[in-house]
């Protein structure tokens, strides 16, 4: 793709959670991969990307890993305040983009912190996918497996249409006007918002998804790291 049609955008990686299932002694966006931390290789497609405008991070307010990176000290890199929930922090971190600049008609991306196997080719793509498009939208993958609906004796159910079903991924683009009301009035609704998308529908919005690499995964558990580890060991 042509660099000089890449829409510009900005980025924002909430990073305030502490990863509870990975069982470590720290967040698991601090644990290392390859020689350096996860979220420090979940930075550099955007960091790398020359369209970036500027990236927000929200952290803990308490958060003593981050200033021992590198990274923090690079000037494009804004700092937010983390919440209790992943809408809050993204929240947060929208506030801080106002505060420099960005304009209602901008796009935004978020992308977690774990999810350090974004490929520079499933970014490039969804920013080609979208750039144009009303609502914006997700990198997301189809369901693969058999799926199945369990009642609550934890027997099945039924079987769902897997064809009807995808993984969200991210990062997730959506103009930042239209995501900073949609996430300020589901908070205030006391709606449940489990990712940028699921805020978007809230509104009324059908976001469009976008198909990215499978590998693209989130290290949710401690067999997600060390598939990751043998993967780019590898690949090296």
């Amino acid at each position: 793709m042509n660099h000089a049609d890449t829409p510009f955008f900005w980025a924002v990686i909430p990073a305030a959670g502490v990863g509870a299932r990975m069982r470590a002694d720290r967040p698991k966006q601090y644990l290392e991969l390859a020689g350096r931390s996860i979220l420090e290789h979940s930075l550099d497609c955007f960091l790398d990307h020359p369209q970036l405008k500027r990236l927000v991070i929200s952290l803990s307010v308490d958060d003593p890993y981050w200033p021992a990176l590198p990274c923090a000290g690079d000037e494009r890199i804004i700092r937010a305040d983390g919440g209790k929930e992943r809408a809050d922090s993204v929240l947060s971190s929208l506030l801080r983009l106002a505060e420099h600049g960005a304009r209602p008609n901008d796009w935004v991306l978020v992308h977690d912190a774990a999810r350090p196997n974004l490929s520079r080719f499933d970014l490039d793509l969804l920013l080609a996918e979208l750039a144009d498009d009303p609502v914006g939208g997700l990198l997301a993958v189809p369901a693969r497996d058999t799926l199945k609906r369990v009642g609550a004796d934890g027997r099945v159910a039924e079987t769902v249409d897997r064809s009807l079903i995808w993984q969200a991924y991210t990062p997730q683009m959506f103009r930042f006007g239209a995501l900073h009301r949609a996430l300020a009035d589901a908070l205030v609704a006391g709606v449940a918002i489990t990712d940028e998308a699921s805020a978007m529908e809230w509104a009324g919005y059908a976001p469009k998804l976008v198909e990215g690499r499978a590998d693209n995964l989130k290290i949710t558990r401690p067999e997600d790291l060390d598939w990751l580890r043998q993967r780019w060991s590898a690949r090296g």
